[in-house]
């Protein structure tokens, strides 16, 4: 195929550099069918220093970025077609991963701080411990969120006052901080050869140091946490040309647009209009509903962010967000720690072997706290209603309701801030693929669920930013909000009652997951000493019969 006729029936093609929590991937989109032309993945490893840390290498992270723009290329140019057509890129990555690297040698300081790492909680309680009322929600005016490790600001806190490397590079004024689209694009734009040091509204907004209404870095914000300006990046919006890519493979494409993974999915899903929102099932779980132009304070647990801003000159759109920490990696827990599955894949099927009706079991998956819309840094995992009949294929169905009700949690709490219920819920990522898991959210929430038969939102939403900068406003000769794909349903098939009282079950496996972190001490009291041994019978009880339950039938 010559280059006119793949431009005439693809048109022209827009890349996104989609790097999650579990893995990189660069993809490619034909903007006169909105199709995926081709793609490539790498995994991408993380490693646990400590109990409640979370590590990944940034030259991984890196090294596999590049890796995927090389062989994706080398895809097109085997369908014979022109990588010289793709025009624009754009990068969409976990949000809240925290990077810190030398400008002179462009090395990282230190390994990049997952978004879900727990070992700045200590910190906060420091915080807290400062602020009136002990008011986590203290600094929510300005940044529109709760003090919390799970921030960038408190992982970036952290790095300037443990790490040595950190306080040498930033007292010879060599120090870069960023999130990874930060450090991607840094790198990809030229690195230590005239590297752009940039990140966008979305990322920004979820370093606790935006003002939320300014879209700058706030100097009270700084001072609070004593983090220096010169060292971040210049917040720029979603969609402008940020710098051109200098590898060898697409030197010249310029970066021309950036979200953060989970507006980008919001942006894919096309919930362009107020009252729209979408649910995010990867690693973690994440429900983001589209306010407008409207700032909405949420007083019932909820983030407050920035959803997307297309182009340098104009209006903002925020998004109030409910985040789940664990998801998809607590059917990873079963598969890895426990060894109840041999691939996350195999849980639908063993799922189904159960009665619908068999919902004796509730697993509250807290390993890390609990985020939205509780925000409760003290909670750790507990599974109810244990009993000799209890087998593997229980305990992985409460798994998956537990990604369920969590969203519920948010559900209830969007509609206590905005006074409407909404109507459907959109839904994607990986674990979005399994029919089960979107029947339970249908029953549990109360609502439809519509799944979307194109599975590429979130990169579709980065595609969509990079292209508005280059001006391709159309995909498929259409305007994009009317690009909309065909959609699978899934209608609750229980009544509102039986699914209050599921919920209720729910509510009563919170409860009891709560003030588990820190323990008290023994030498503490009497009183300390049974909370202590109560606590440790309850976990130890609770690992014997998981150990009995993985060598069950099912």
């Amino acid at each position: 195929m010559n280059k006119n006729e793949s431009m005439n029936r693809y048109g022209p093609l827009v890349g996104a550099i989609d790097e999650g929590t579990s893995s990189a991937r660069f993809l490619v989109f034909a903007t006169n069918t909105a199709e995926v032309l081709t793609y490539h993945q790498i995994s991408i490893s993380r490693t646990s220093p400590q109990e409640g840390w979370v590590e990944q290498d940034p030259l991984e992270i890196l090294k596999a970025v590049k890796e995927c723009l090389k062989q994706t290329v080398f895809n097109l140019r085997q369908l014979r077609i022109d990588p010289a057509d793709i025009v624009a890129i754009g990068i969409t990555n976990q949000r809240e991963t925290t990077v810190v690297w030398d400008s002179v040698t462009g090395e990282p300081l230190y390994n990049a701080i997952v978004w879900m790492d727990m070992r700045t909680a200590s910190i906060v309680d420091e915080i807290l411990n400062g602020v009136r009322n002990r008011n986590k929600n203290y600094l929510k005016p300005l940044c529109g969120l709760p003090i919390s490790p799970y921030f960038s600001a408190l992982k970036l806190k952290w790095l300037l006052e443990n790490v040595s490397q950190v306080q040498e590079a930033l007292a010879a004024k060599r120090l870069m901080f960023g999130t990874i689209d930060s450090w991607l694009i840094w790198n990809l734009t030229g690195g230590v050869a005239g590297g752009v040091h940039s990140t966008d509204v979305t990322n920004a907004s979820r370093t606790m140091l935006m003002n939320i209404v300014t879209l700058k870095w706030d100097p009270t914000l700084l001072s609070f946490f004593n983090i220096p300006a010169e060292i971040l990046p210049q917040i720029r919006s979603s969609s402008e040309i940020y710098g051109y890519l200098q590898e060898e493979v697409l030197q010249g494409v310029p970066i021309s647009g950036c979200l953060g993974d989970q507006q980008s999915a919001l942006v894919g899903q096309l919930c362009l209009q107020q009252g729209q929102a979408k649910n995010t099932y990867g690693t973690g779980c994440f429900l983001l509903y589209n306010t407008g132009t409207a700032i909405v304070d949420s007083s019932h647990g909820l983030l407050t962010t920035v959803a997307y801003q297309l182009g340098a000159h104009t209006a903002p759109v925020y998004a109030l967000e409910g985040s789940i920490a664990m998801a998809g990696a607590v059917v990873q827990w079963l598969k890895d720690n426990l060894e109840l599955l041999t691939d996350v894949k195999d849980c639908e099927a063993i799922v189904k072997q159960l009665s619908p009706a068999n919902n004796r079991v509730i697993f509250v998956p807290a390993f890390t706290g609990l985020y939205a819309p509780y925000w409760r840094k003290d909670a750790r995992s507990v599974i109810c209603g244990l009993s000799e009949d209890t087998n593997s294929a229980h305990l992985i169905k409460a798994a998956l309701q537990s990604v369920c009700f969590q969203t519920r949690d948010i559900l209830e709490a969007m509609k206590k801030d905005t006074g409407l219920k909404l109507k459907t819920l959109l839904v994607d990522g990986a674990m979005s693929n399994n029919d089960t898991l979107m029947q339970m959210q249908a029953d549990i929430s109360g609502i439809p669920v519509v799944r979307p038969m194109f599975s590429e939102t979130t990169a579709f939403g980065v595609a969509i930013a990079a292209a508005s900068a280059k001006e391709i406003h159309k995909w498929g000769h259409v305007k994009i909000e009317e690009c909309a794909p065909p959609c699978e349903s899934f209608l609750p098939s229980i009544s509102e009652n039986e699914s209050d009282i599921l919920y209720s079950k729910w509510k009563m496996a919170i409860d009891k997951s709560l003030g588990w972190e820190p323990l008290p001490e023994i030498n503490e009291g009497t009183k300390d000493v049974h909370k202590v041994t109560a606590g440790g019978v309850f976990i130890i009880s609770t690992i014997i019969l998981l150990m009995v339950a993985k060598y069950r039938s099912v």
